[in-house]
């Protein structure tokens, strides 16, 4: 990507809120109770602005204009339920108002920014209710157009001062919502999208002022009311299908399309321009919702789920023909290198390959999900950056009618542990377990490179020095391969080991790993060794003792 400072904030932005959202993913779907408590809230926002991030990242982009517009509109073409749809909204009139404002007016350029998303967010709303995500921004859009008044005189401190202001409004009016919303009040929570958009601004704070906004309160400081209507009744109630697509349409005939689906449903949000849509509605005539799309003009990637029951969908995306039975297993694996990919593979598991630089994304994690034709599937991140996309891919993957459990995987030699012990001869459940137990006790090391001076949890480095890393964490600082190696080996095996795995990266000297080989057998006589060539970049060894 290009080094520009605004491209590089908008990033810096992009990364902190996608992982505020995969941190907050668990607590924001708890939170769904409205419109309907699906519990999939957090992970439709997570996803929503994972495309967006993903659209940023591979466009390349050179200048802020097209960098808006793309990561715009990849939030646009990736939105899933219905506060996806709105934050996409959100961000897509953000954007336009920033390439049309005064860069030279900083802080009321971001001001009206904000308020025109507020703005768009419920226009694009068929019939907006407060106590949720709309009340939120709009909270944000008034706080910031009050900050104004007080802005300081420096350039360069308003934005900062704005998106301050911003931040904790949205916080305050979060926790307004449930005096603002029945369902809310009634199941003690406070709204989960209104939740996601908090998580959204903190990052924007923390990108544009470097503080973090305090940590927040899960427990709401009122007694849940006795009874609480039950899941199944609040279902009952409400429309059977969500129905989502995306329309290639004209303006005008936008306007038609809102109205005509206002009358077959609920939840109706139509958010876009520029020719393209995101059309969400619940409603029980889903054919009649298509309809009203072909008749605004052309609709594509349509997604159809019914509501009573998140595990069954109708005009989902589903196994190819000649997919695997029901009720066979299926694994997914993360590899960092091609020798990695090929022993997972030849372990029966669907590969998705990463890559320094080039994280696997939820929609790479679906996709190989889907290619194992399995109805139960296992997946190993096998990377801590990983996780929150593989436990979101997993909660996305029930639509299809798939089981999937992530298996907490942090390195590549964890995945090979859980992978020796993988039985689809067994109960799920219970190879999740042992999966799940073969990783959790697979200490985990490697070798890297410095590529600047920098400060470590090992002490001072500069570029170039070899670092060894134990479970994690930098531990040593040294000037040769094979001896920082041979370092980490003797910090795993100090509690105790029955076998050592060696995995050099590409390009690894194979005369220098055979020697540390040599070394290792002769000062643990009672270890096995065993070595693998992984292909992985920047880490000539991974290691790893079981």
């Amino acid at each position: 990507m290009t080094s520009s400072p605004d491209i590089a904030l908008l990033e810096r932005w992009a990364d902190l809120a996608l992982w505020g959202l995969g941190a907050a993913r668990e607590e924001i779907d708890a939170l769904n109770v409205y419109p309907v408590p699906d519990g999939d809230t957090g992970t439709n926002l997570y996803l929503t602005f994972e495309a967006a991030r993903a659209a940023l990242v591979e466009s390349r982009a050179d200048s802020l204009v097209e960098a808006l517009t793309v990561f715009a509109r990849g939030a646009l073409v990736g939105a899933r339920g219905n506060s996806g749809v709105i934050v996409s909204q959100l961000l897509w009139a953000g954007a336009d108002q920033l390439l049309r404002g005064n860069p030279l007016e900083p802080g009321k350029l971001l001001a009206d920014t904000i308020t025109l998303a507020a703005d768009a967010a419920y226009a694009a709303v068929g019939q907006p209710v407060e106590g949720t995500i709309l009340s939120v921004a709009r909270a944000a859009s008034d706080a910031a157009q009050a900050a104004l008044v007080d802005a300081p005189t420096a350039l360069g401190e308003q934005m900062g001062h704005v998106i301050r202001a911003a931040a904790a409004a949205a916080r305050e009016a979060l926790d307004r919502t449930p005096d603002q919303l029945e369902t809310l009040r009634l199941a003690g929570v406070v709204d989960a999208g209104g939740r996601g958009l908090c998580v959204i601004f903190d990052a924007a704070e923390q990108a544009f002022t470097g503080r973090r906004a305090p940590a927040r309160d899960r427990r709401l400081a009122r007694p849940l009311p006795s009874p609480v209507p039950s899941e199944q009744s609040i279902r009952a109630e409400g429309p059977g299908y969500e129905v989502m697509y995306l329309l290639d349409a004209d303006d005008p005939e936008v306007a038609l399309l809102r109205s005509a689906l206002g009358s077959l449903g609920t939840s109706v949000v139509v958010v876009g321009g520029d020719g393209l849509w995101n059309v969400h509605i619940h409603t029980d005539d889903v054919g009649a919702a298509v309809e009203a799309g072909i008749a605004a003009g052309r609709p594509h990637r349509l997604r159809v789920t019914q509501l009573e029951d998140r595990h069954s969908a109708v005009g989902r995306c589903t196994p190819a023909q000649g997919s695997a039975p029901a009720h066979t297993r299926g694994v997914v694996a993360v590899s960092a290198g091609e020798g990695l990919a090929a022993l997972f593979e030849d372990a029966g598991a669907a590969v998705v390959r990463a890559a320094p630089g080039r994280r696997c994304s939820t929609g790479d994690i679906i996709d190989a999900i889907r290619t194992t034709g399995s109805d139960q599937v296992v997946v190993l991140p096998n990377d801590s950056d990983t996780l929150q996309a593989a436990e979101a891919a997993s909660r996305a993957v029930r639509d299809l009618g798939v089981r999937a459990a992530v298996i907490p995987s942090r390195a590549q030699v964890q995945g090979l542990a859980a992978m020796a012990v993988h039985e689809p001869g067994r109960s799920f459940d219970d190879d999740v377990v042992q999966m799940t137990s073969a990783a959790g006790h697979a200490r985990h090391g490697a070798v890297t490179i410095a590529a600047r001076d920098a400060m470590t949890t090992a002490g001072r480095c500069s570029r170039g020095d070899v670092l060894g890393v134990v479970d994690g964490d930098f531990a040593v600082v040294g000037d040769d391969v094979r001896r920082t190696a041979m370092d980490v080996v003797d910090r795993l095996l100090s509690g105790g080991g029955e076998m050592l795995t060696l995995i050099s990266g590409a390009g690894v000297d194979t005369t220098m790993v055979g020697r540390l080989r040599e070394q290792v057998e002769a000062t643990y006589p009672a270890v096995a060794v065993v070595e693998y060539s992984g292909g992985q970049d920047r880490y000539p060894l991974l290691i790893g003792v079981e």
